[in-house]
Parts: structure tokens; C-alpha cells; sequence
């Protein structure tokens, strides 16, 4: 039973068994969201083919949704507050609903990127709603078996969307990728309505607008001019104004988050040794699985020559290693160094990179899917004790903030690593195919992809020095214990 009085009513209606009720609740409403916001990239070359688009403009569908999706999980304690968890539940979900629609309707890429965009920020807002409501239907000793459940059934969503998507790509056209969850959507809706707590503060605290207008108009301002520099040209005025004024407003932000009064971020998380070295790992993670998921389905079609529904396929394995091997690294996070695990981690996906940029048109299906899957075991293998580190070394008034922080971490790292590789993909293409013309646009295709997947090399490598900071808060934390 819950010491909240709308949870407390809805176990006298329902009985022990409602805390799953509403387990299943959250997690259909964050499966839906989490499967639009990986099932559109293998419908990507067909969107481009349809607007007549390239790799540094068609990549907003993708950086558009996770870079919203920030700005929505910074809403979510907000909309809780103001409007309960029920509403602000079933007021996301209404809002994802018809921004879906739109976008399966969108006669242009501006509008189908408006979607997106909008879509990502009711997502954020959804996702961190599973996390309440789960703490407050389970005692203390039940949420880590509730967390494990709810977990797997949410990564699950990524591993099939590929997949799903390829096959309604290619049946029918990439629309039917917007369509697709509205069915599990409107059943969220409904199980919401009915199993969802109804409380709501007597006072919702404020929202920093100022702060959220800064990081908003700041992360825009610096993606967009990055994404638009080649083909706009580095001095032209706009661009140029967007290039330092987006650096400049994200430099505010955190003045900013420094003295206000209600900010979104408790920034003395950074003064903890070693959880500034898991921020940083976070957003090397998030530009791994992130870049690395957009990647891979274009690398099959534009190189490979594979359709869509077999991209989807092939990375499928992937997902699924994922998915599963999360249950074994975290029995394995509590059992030996957190360093280790993360090094390992590493290790696999600079692997997987290498791998990928020695492959060429004629690699068999089977190894790509392979390399897959060595890159999704590298990310399973990072992302449970990256987290768990880093906030086991902060102390408990702290943990909610730096959760918070780490997760705006992973989004921001994955908007930033689609947008360069994006860039990378289109610039090396264009410049390979203006001086060898007669290669063909697969070669042309393949060259910029071995220079992206050179970039997340690279991104990873470095990776080695923030795990030395994340190394020397674990041993500070474990002498302070002993």
C-alpha cells in the first residue's frame, strides 16, 4: 500500500494485483514512444528519394526527436506537479497521437520535421513518467524487480522497430512508420485512464522558462548551423550568427542554472569526483547507439544494396543482444568494478567501428550483422554501469538531479553524433564522388560511411580518458566506505 492517497485508492480497488496494472501502463506508453523514435531510420533513404534530400538535411528527423525529447524530460517534473500524473499522462500521449498523424500526413519535410519534433517532446515527458509511477506503486524491495520487467519490455521496442519498419516500408511506404504505434498508443490512453493515479501537488513548483528557452533556442541555434555549414557556407551571415549565438546561449544556460532560483539542473552534481567523467561517458554512449542505429540501416540499403525490410532484419540480432544481456551486466555492475565493465565496453564497439569501415559492397550479410551486434553488446555492456556509478557516488539528496543529468547527457551526446555523422556521411560522399565520378554512388556512399564510423572511432577512443576520472571517483567512493 502507498502512502499516496490516489495510488492507496486505486490497491483498494484493484487489489495487490495493480501495481502490475499499472506497470503495463507505462511501459505500453513508453514502448510506444521509444518504437517511433528508432523505427523511422530505416524508412530514411526512401524519405530522401520522396523530397529529394541529403544526408545533412534528412538527418533532423532523427536529431530533431532526441534533441525535443531534452526539453520534454525537463518538463516532466512540471507537468506532474501541475497537472498530476494521470493528466499529464494522457495530455502527452493525445499530443504524440496527433503529432503522429501529422506526420504521416506531412506533404513536406518541413511539417514531417515539426512532427518529429513535437513527438520527441511529448516522448520526453512520457518516459520519466514510468520511473514515478513505479516508485510510487512499489515498496522499496519489489522496484528493482519491477525496473528489471519494465526494462525489458521497453528495449525489446528498439530491437523489433527496425525490423517492423523495413517490412511497412517496403509493403506499403514509409508513412505507415508513423501509424504504426497509434493502435498501441490509444491503448495506453485507455489503461491510463483507468489505472494511472490522479493526484497532483497543492503547489506545482515553477518552471524555469528563461532556462528552458536558453537551452531550447541554444541546442537549436548550434545543431542547425552545423548541420547547414557545407551547404550554406560557413560566413554566410545567418549561419554564422547561428555558429557563435548557439555556443553562446548554451554557455548562458549554465551561468544561468548557477543562480536561478528553481533551475533544471542542481549543477553541484559536478563537484562530486568522477560523475563529470559519467557525464561524459553518457553522451559518448548516447552518440554511439544513436549514430551507430541511424548508421547502419542506410549502410545496408545505400552500400549494400539491401531493401528495407532486410536492413530492419538484420538488425534485429542486434537489438535482441542488447535487450538481453542488460539482466547479466547488472547482477555482473554489483559484483565487480564498474571500470572494468566499461572498458570492455569500449573495447567492443572501437571493434565494431573498425569492422565497419573495413567492410566494403561485397561483405556478406552475415558479418555486418555480426559487427551489429558487437556494437549493441558494447553499449549493454557500458550503459547499466555508467549510470549506476555515477550516481552511486553522489549523495542521496543529489541522485534524483544527477539521474536526470546523465540521461540529458545520453539525448544530447546521440543529437550531436546523428548530426556530425550525418555531415561526415554527405561531405566525403560529395567530395569522393566530384573526383571520381565514374565509381558510382555506392563506392561514393561508402566512402563517406567508413569516415563517419572513423569519427565514432575516434569518439570512443577518447572515451578512455573520462572512464579514468569515472575510475577515480569509484576508488574515492569505495575508500570512503571501508
Amino acid at each position: 500500500m502507498s502512502d499516496n492517497p490516489a495510488v492507496a485508492l486505486l490497491f483498494e480497488r484493484h487489489g495487490p494485483r495493480y501495481r502490475w496494472f499499472a506497470t503495463v501502463t507505462v511501459m505500453l506508453g513508453t514502448l510506444s514512444v521509444v518504437l517511433a523514435a528508432t523505427i523511422i531510420n530505416v524508412a530514411v533513404p526512401s524519405i530522401m528519394a520522396q523530397y529529394a534530400l541529403a544526408q545533412d538535411q534528412v538527418h533532423w528527423l532523427a536529431t530533431g526527436f532526441l534533441a525535443a525529447m531534452t526539453v520534454g524530460m525537463l518538463l516532466n517534473a512540471w507537468a506532474v506537479a501541475r497537472f498530476g500524473s494521470r493528466q499529464a499522462f494522457l495530455l502527452a500521449m493525445g499530443i504524440f497521437i496527433v503529432a503522429s498523424l501529422v506526420g504521416g500526413f506531412a506533404d513536406s519535410f518541413t511539417v514531417l520535421v515539426l512532427a518529429r519534433v513535437v513527438q520527441g517532446v511529448m516522448a520526453g515527458m512520457i518516459q520519466p513518467l514510468a520511473m514515478i509511477t513505479i516508485f510510487q506503486v512499489f515498496p522499496l524491495h519489489k522496484r528493482g524487480q519491477a525496473m528489471g520487467i519494465y526494462g525489458m519490455g521497453v528495449i525489446l521496442g528498439p530491437a523489433i522497430a527496425p525490423a517492423l519498419g523495413g517490412v511497412l516500408v517496403d509493403a506499403w511506404s514509409w508513412r505507415a512508420t508513423f501509424f504504426v504505434v497509434l493502435p498501441a498508443c490509444a491503448l495506453a490512453m485507455a489503461l491510463g485512464r483507468a489505472f494511472l493515479p490522479n493526484h497532483r501537488e497543492a503547489q506545482a513548483p515553477r518552471l524555469d522558462w528563461a532556462g528552458l528557452a536558453l537551452l531550447s533556442l541554444g541546442l537549436t541555434a548550434t545543431l542547425w548551423a552545423m548541420a547547414s555549414g557545407l551547404r550554406r557556407g560557413w560566413l554566410e551571415p545567418w549561419l554564422l550568427s547561428a555558429l557563435i549565438g548557439g555556443p553562446l546561449l548554451l554557455i548562458a544556460f549554465v551561468a544561468w542554472q548557477r543562480r536561478a532560483r528553481h533551475p533544471l539542473f542542481d549543477l553541484r552534481v559536478f563537484a562530486t569526483p568522477g560523475f563529470g567523467g559519467g557525464f561524459l561517458l553518457s553522451m559518448a554512449i548516447g552518440a554511439g547507439v544513436f549514430a551507430s542505429t541511424y548508421l547502419f540501416p542506410l549502410y545496408f540499403q545505400q552500400v549494400s544494396g539491401f531493401s528495407a525490410s532486410a536492413s530492419g532484419l538484420m538488425l534485429m540480432p542486434a537489438g535482441l543482444a542488447m535487450a538481453f544481456i542488460f539482466p547479466f551486466v547488472g547482477y555482473l555492475t554489483d559484483r565487480m568494478p564498474l571500470t572494468g565493465l566499461v572498458a570492455a565496453g569500449l573495447l567492443f564497439f572501437i571493434a565494431s567501428m573498425v569492422l565497419m569501415r573495413a567492410a566494403d559492397p561485397t561483405t556478406a550479410g552475415v558479418w555486418l550483422v555480426t559487427w551489429a551486434v558487437l556494437a549493441r553488446l558494447a553499449m549493454g555492456l557500458m550503459m547499466p554501469p555508467v549510470t549506476t556509478g555515477s550516481l552511486m557516488m553522489l549523495p542521496p539528496a543529489l541522485i534524483s538531479q544527477g539521474s536526470g543529468i546523465i540521461n540529458f547527457g545520453r539525448q544530447i551526446g546521440g543529437a550531436l553524433g546523428i548530426n556530425l555523422c550525418a555531415i561526415c556521411v554527405q561531405f566525403f560522399s560529395d567530395r569522393y564522388w566530384q573526383a571520381y565520378p565514374e565509381a558510382g554512388h555506392p563506392r561514393a556512399f561508402e566512402v563517406g560511411f567508413d569516415d563517419a564510423y572513423l569519427m565514432l572511432f575516434i569518439v570512443f577512443v577518447l572515451g578512455f580518458l573520462p572512464l579514468r576520472a569515472l575510475r577515480r571517483g569509484e576508488r574515492r567512493m569505495h575508500a570512503e566506505k571501508s
